[in-house]
């Protein structure tokens, strides 16, 4: 499927690292939203009279995939190539900026010739407002609620509530049926830490939908300065 990417560089203003001038080092993705993954080409050319070669691009995330003209590394004068970078998208949603450094023959460890990032927007279609809920340890065991929100537009069910954490029990309101749901959860165990994981199970036809995940805590209280 075809991205829509935009460039911030819009005049094509190229952004050289040590012989290899990029055509844009911040690439732009709008993600549709039934695909699992996004891919975004960062072109650059070797403006150098002498050969450059990549040493390696180092991924700021799992989540990317990067590949680099087929396994091409050495470039002639003039030659030019272009860094593939996929983004798996997994349990991410709005706007997510992952960074990926290029180091060229050697570049020292910690100094790469530069930086390349890809910014991609992810719809949201299910919103959970907030998506932790803390309670402070040994404090009062009251009930908090987490918004489940359907995007405007859609129309989907939350299916099932299934929780890791033993410290807490939760209640799932329908508020209006595919459209919004509250889910009360509520401490009974307030004298230890604490951290636990609510799936959110949904009938979503987009397998990225169809689970998602709020997280409680209970912890130490922050000190007062």
């Amino acid at each position: 499927m075809k991205m829509l990417i935009v460039n911030w560089l819009a005049l094509a203003v190229a952004a050289s690292a040590a012989g290899l001038e990029f055509a844009s080092t911040h690439n732009e993705v709008n993600a549709p939203m039934d695909v699992a993954s996004v891919t975004s080409d960062f072109h650059f050319t070797n403006k150098t009279n002498g050969p450059v070669s990549i040493a390696k691009a180092d991924p700021s995330c799992s989540c990317l995939q990067v590949q680099i003209s087929g396994g091409k590394l050495k470039y002639a004068p003039g030659e030019s190539g272009v860094i593939r970078v996929t983004f798996e998208m997994g349990n991410f949603s709005g706007t997510v900026d992952k960074d990926l450094a290029v180091f060229l023959e050697n570049d020292p460890p910690e100094k790469p010739s530069i930086f390349l990032t890809l910014q991609v927007h992810i719809p949201s279609l299910i919103t959970l407002e907030p998506k932790t809920l803390r309670w402070d340890l040994d404090g009062k065991p009251e009930p908090k609620s987490i918004q489940i929100l359907i995007s405007e537009g859609q129309t989907i069910h939350v299916t099932g509530v299934k929780s890791t954490a033993e410290a807490v029990t939760y209640q799932l309101k329908t508020v209006e049926a595919g459209r919004k749901y509250e889910l009360i959860v509520t401490p009974v165990l307030m004298n230890a830490p604490s951290i636990g994981v609510i799936r959110i199970e949904t009938d979503s036809k987009i397998p990225r939908y169809q689970v998602q995940q709020a997280f409680t805590q209970i912890v130490k209280p922050a000190p007062v300065p």
